[in-house]
């Protein structure tokens, strides 16, 4: 009972772990409504991001306080986020709406990301810099202080003739971090994803639901083709779609960095990888 209860409350904590970075603009209104959402579901928000590249998409990555995040879990999180970005009205333009888990090369946004990433490579950029360097390549190996007040020990494999191997970056500096995307980090992704199969008595087959990263989409009410451009009617305006429900059929493809990804349709609620 002891240890179910401390499980709780370091769950708990962790949900409530504030980011070290934070956006701007329109990604930082979109972050303020998805937050309080997402927490109500047990999950964090990790990054939003706003993409022009065929047409307006805005992802938003998220995660479990343990950092999970399965496909179940994004479809989940885009049935609740959709209406609720729909009522606030954020985005002025059609856009898809993305959810997807942080990845195998995540950001690290959180004290705790770091914490888990010990002797992982990553790429750390400040803000202000430290000696004249904001961007800085290396293995984590130790975080120490809390919040804002920590600080990373990286161990640079960046560092030229006469430089300093060894440098301590203030996470109050922060402005960008992400791990590097590496054989062993794909090891070990692969790794706990087994190790999560074999706990829930799952058969370990390839293409199954433990991809390290999972990918969602859904058309919310403000994604609808512009006039002239819709593929069932060329050249009559189309208004803006209705929420999709909750109930979405969703086509997945296997990435090289592990990732799902798919596009949400209306459809009955099921998940059907894509053949290679």
């Amino acid at each position: 009972m002891g240890n179910a209860t401390q499980v709780e409350t370091d769950s708990t904590a962790l949900l409530a772990e504030p980011r070290l970075v934070a956006e701007t603009g329109v990604a930082a209104r979109i972050a303020h409504i998805a937050t309080p959402v997402l927490a109500d579901l047990g999950y964090r928000l990790v990054r939003v991001k706003l993409s022009a590249q065929d047409g307006m998409t805005v992802q938003i990555m998220a995660e479990r306080p343990d950092g999970a995040m399965t496909v179940n879990d994004c479809e989940a999180v885009s049935a609740a986020l959709s209406p609720a970005l729909d009522v606030e009205d954020v985005v002025k333009q059609a856009y898809r709406l993305e959810i997807s888990s942080p990845g195998i090369d995540r950001p690290l946004v959180r004290v705790s990301d770091f914490c888990r990433a010990l002797d992982q490579e990553a790429r750390i950029e400040l803000r202000l810099g430290l000696d004249g360097r904001k961007r800085f390549r290396g293995l984590i190996k130790g975080v120490a202080g809390v919040g804002a007040a920590a600080a990373v020990t990286l161990e640079r494999v960046d560092a030229k003739p006469g430089e300093a191997i060894e440098a301590l970056l203030p996470l109050d500096d922060l402005a960008e971090a992400k791990l590097v995307l590496t054989e062993e980090l794909i090891r070990a992704a692969l790794r706990a994803a087994k190790a999560a199969l074999s706990d829930e008595g799952e058969p370990d087959e390839d293409g199954g639901e433990a991809a390290p990263e999972a990918r969602t989409e859904r058309d919310p009410g403000r994604f609808a083709p512009k006039p002239g451009k819709t593929k069932s009617a060329p050249g009559k305006p189309v208004k803006a779609k209705p929420v999709l429900p909750a109930g979405v059929r969703t086509q997945f493809k296997q990435l090289k960095s592990g990732r799902l990804q798919g596009s949400a349709r209306e459809g009955a609620p099921t998940l059907r990888p894509t053949p290679k």
